[in-house]
């Protein structure tokens, strides 16, 4: 899921998590292994967002699903795994215009 700039920050307000800026060099290779996503790692490694089916809902949610672990103690290595949906939920506020 390729987030807005609105529902990063309301990502990174409830996760936690740092972005991946588009330009980092490590994005087009992502990308290539995961698809088009916006990535987030936090202290235990590599996360992307996939939306919540919420037919009815009032707000959008995305299920935070981890793709990689971090492989080393100083967090600079992943060691890439099945996609492994983790059970939490962000929620989108819907930004006024």
């Amino acid at each position: 899921m390729k987030l807005t700039s609105a529902q990063v920050k309301q990502t990174i307000t409830q996760l936690g998590a740092q972005v991946l800026p588009d330009e980092h060099p490590a994005v087009p290779q992502l990308n290539s292994m995961f698809g088009e996503h916006t990535f987030f790692v936090d202290e235990s490694g590599l996360k992307v967002l996939e939306p919540t089916p919420s037919p009815g809902a009032e707000r959008e949610t995305g299920e935070v699903v981890s793709l990689a672990d971090w492989s080393d103690a100083d967090l600079t290595r992943l060691t890439a795994h099945e996609p492994e949906p983790t059970g939490v939920i962000v929620v989108f506020e819907q930004m006024k215009h």
